[in-house]
This record gives C-alpha cells, structure tokens and sequence, in this order.
C-alpha cells in the first residue's frame, strides 16, 4: 500500500509539474513571441548576413534574393489550394455534422485536449491542409462544450499533426516529389533516381515512428493542459462562437436556378473523378506515384463540391476559406527570398562541402535530421526546402550506403519538429480560431523539446536496419 501511495505521489507530482511548464510557457510567448511575418523577414537578414561571412556579394546575395521573389508562386497557389481543399470538404454539411458529433464525447478539459490532438495528427497523416481546418473547427466546437477546457492548449493540439507527423503521411511534399519522375528536378534525378512511395511512406520504420510520436504528443497534450481552475478558456479570450452556418439562403432570381441545383457539382465532378482514375490506372509507375501535390487538391476540390452537393454552398464554403490562405499569400515569396540566396550564391556549395566533411556513415543520420530542423525554422516549406536540401544530402547517403527512402523520411520527421516553433503553417487555424501564435506557441514548444530527442534516435536506430538500394533510373 505504502508502494502504491508513493507511486501515485510521483505520477501527481509529474502532472503537476508538466502543468506548471506548460503554463509558464504560454504566459511567456504570450508576451514576447512575433508575428510570422517577423520569421519569414528575420531569415532573410541571417541568411543575408551569413553570405558575407562566407565571402558572398552583398550584391550578389540582395540580386539573387530580389529576383527570386515570385518563384515559388506555383507552388504557393498549391498551398493556397490545400488550404481551400481542406476547408472546403471540413465545413461541408456531412463532415462538419461529423465534427459536431466528436465534439459531444469528451467531457473533461483534459481529455478534450488530449483529443482534439489525436485526431489533429491522424488527420494529418491523410491531409496537413484538412487537418488544421478539422482539427479547428472541432476546437471551436469544444470551446462551447466543455467546461474548463484551455483554449490555448486545445489550439496547440491542433496544430500537432502539422508538429509531428504529417510530413510522414500521404501528403508529404518530399516523398510525393521523389516518387514522381516528372516533378524530380533533373539535376537531383541524376543523383537519386526514383524512390516510390514503397520505401518511404509505407515503410514499418515510417508506420511505427508515426505511431509513437501519436502516443507521446498525445500523453504530453494531456498532462501539459492546465486544470480547469487554471485554464484559460475561449470566454476568457473573448471569444463564442457560433455554429458553422451551412444553410442556405432562398433563391431570390431566376439566374440562380443552377447554383441551387446539384446539375453542375455533380456533372463537373463526374468529369474530374473519370479523370482521375483514367491517371492512376495509366500511371507508369503504379498508382501510388500518381499522388502529388496537384492530385491531392483536385481530389479534395472534387470531394468537396459532391459533400456540399449544392453550387451556392460550395461557393460560400471557398469565400470562407480565403482569409486563412492570406498567411501563406504574403509570406512565401519573402520565404522565396532566402531560398533564392541560398541555392544562387556559393551558401549550397558550402553547406554541402561542410555536410561532406563532417559525417560518417554513423553520425550522417543525426546530422541531416539536426540540419533539416534548423533549416526549417527559416524555411518552413517541406517540398521547396527539399530541393535546396536533397542534392547533397542524398550525395552523402550514397556515399555513406544509407537507404535513401529513409534519408526521405528522416527529413520528413525531423522537418515537422520546427513547425512547433515556427507559426507559418499555424496562420489558417489562428484565423478559425481567431487568437495569436503567441497564445498557442507555449505548448506547440513543450512538444517540441520532448520530440526532438525521440525523432533524432529513430532517425539514427532505423537507419541501422534498413539495407541500401542503388538508385533506380
């Protein structure tokens, strides 16, 4: 008895302690965390003033930089549409009904957060872009529900999935680029060849990393969240919110006749789902290697046009929508700015001369997934990061004879890890959830001290077991 006693001091005091970090965590990026923006324009001025350091132009760095300004434009639209997508099939009538009926199972403040944290990472796994909108939306939900929910602790769950495993997940940028010949630059095809989905996503090493990062970030969400005399809830911020408003108003004209009829949605989105089989039946390479970024959307656009049924309402869903892409609008081309800088000036040769010099076969896993952490606080993008990274990263890993889906997959891991701290991907569901990074940054960075020591060992530990496959061209 006086064994169980102790033992159930011990888990109180843990609790309790969690709780305290987690709280003093929040107060303090309450008060001194910036903006997003201030991220996106502070990398700049590092990676300007690390140019010099290494000898580059302060022309050269300031002209590779400006005129790299509308370059990712193609693929800031695709993020944009992921957003939208996700948005879209989220407040559609059947799955916002879904939210509706999760939101009625938790009922202590706990407990919701710890959920609203599972569901955010498992929906992650299938969408990064649906999840930050389901995973909002139910927040939102709970805030009204549950008594003594924190507000603040609920958000960060949310943003789990885009903290820890989404990147391991069929919408990661990284392994969808390298399993599709056509989206490989040809430079970095030389180097890697193709490696499909088969070796990096639907992997045992890549399944079970996701499934412990799941438990441990749950656990944590739960034991972090404070005690409802302690929480500081959706009232507290000023904040009710009302249901989700997927009625429709009457038909008022006559011009309005197919916008309230499902004729169009169901006729259009026939089209685009013919066209969709017709692409992963013919695709070369097997059906998975048909998944990539610009599939992913039209499929979710296509779900979300038949799940709304109704012209008008799909057309209310994406003016909803908008405003939560205006983050990623403004600050990708400032993120263009550094990626020009670093891939047009002598910075990639030297990185890469230096990643060259100080690994092993041994140590190399550690490092890439510690470089690709770091670099990600500035360029928090995992497909455009990718193409900076991977041409001497993946020289390294034929080198070294590591399997390279996995040296995919230790980026993917290790690149979610500065989300937690960086906020760009966190602007869509600030705006559902109407608060500031600042309120929601103190736990996401509870998270992220507890995730880095359990990613980086994986990394290492399964690269000791997976065999090494030459490229395939």
């Amino acid at each position: 008895m006086e064994k169980e006693k102790n033992e159930s001091e011990a888990t109180v005091h843990k609790a309790l302690l969690l709780e305290k970090t987690g709280l003093r965590l929040a107060t303090w990026t309450e008060k001194w965390f910036p903006d997003a923006l201030v991220f996106a324009l502070a990398g700049i001025v590092i990676v300007f003033c690390f140019g010099l350091l290494i000898g580059e132009s302060p022309t050269k760095l300031a002209l590779e930089g400006g005129k790299s300004f509308w370059v990712l434009i193609p693929f800031t639209m695709q993020m944009a549409m992921i957003i939208i997508g996700g948005f879209v099939v989220a407040t559609s009538p059947p799955v916002y009904r879904l939210i509706r009926l999760l939101a009625s199972v938790p009922k202590t403040g706990r407990g919701a957060v710890a959920y609203v944290a599972v569901f955010s990472m498992l929906t992650s796994l299938v969408s990064w872009g649906f999840s930050l909108i389901f995973s909002g939306l139910l927040v939102r939900e709970l805030s009204g529900r549950v008594k003594g929910m924190d507000y603040r602790a609920a958000g960060a769950a949310a943003y789990l999935g885009l903290g820890a495993v989404w990147a391991l997940g069929l919408s990661s940028s990284a392994a969808l680029m390298m399993a599709t010949k056509g989206a490989i630059p040809p430079k970095l095809f030389e180097i890697s060849g193709l490696i499909p989905l088969t070796q990096t996503i639907f992997i045992w090493p890549t399944i079970l990393t996701a499934l412990i990062l799941i438990l441990v970030s749950a656990t944590i969400a739960y034991w972090s969240a404070p005690s409802p005399e302690h929480a500081k809830t959706a009232e507290d911020f000023g904040i009710r919110f009302e249901p989700v408003d997927i009625s429709l108003e009457p038909r008022q004209k006559p011009g309005e006749w197919l916008e309230y009829k499902p004729v169009l949605t169901v006729l259009i989105a026939a089209l685009l789902i013919w066209y969709l089989v017709d692409v992963f039946q013919k695709s070369p390479t097997g059906a998975l290697a048909a998944l990539n970024l610009n599939t992913y959307n039209l499929i979710f656009i296509t779900l979300g046009m038949l799940l709304h049924w109704r012209l008008k309402r799909f057309i209310h869903a994406v003016a909803r929508s908008v405003p939560a892409t205006g983050g990623v609008l403004i600050q990708f081309p400032f993120y263009a700015v550094i990626f020009g800088m670093i891939v047009g000036t002598g910075i990639t040769k030297w990185l890469a001369d230096l990643f060259m010099s100080i690994t092993t076969k041994g140590t190399y896993p550690f490092l890439v997934a510690l470089y690709s952490s770091i670099l990600g606080v500035f360029i928090p993008s995992g497909g455009s990061k990718w193409v900076i990274e991977a041409p001497y990263i993946l020289q390294a890993a034929i080198g070294h004879q590591v399997n390279l889906g996995w040296v995919v997959q230790i980026y993917n891991a290790a690149e979610a890890i500065p989300n937690l701290l960086n906020p760009f991907w966190m602007l869509p569901l600030l705006g559902i959830l109407q608060v500031k990074a600042r309120d929601l940054v103190g736990y996401s960075t509870f998270q992220m001290f507890i995730h880095i020591p359990i990613v980086f060992f994986l990394c290492w530990l399964f690269a000791q077991f997976i065999p090494y496959i030459p490229p395939v061209k």
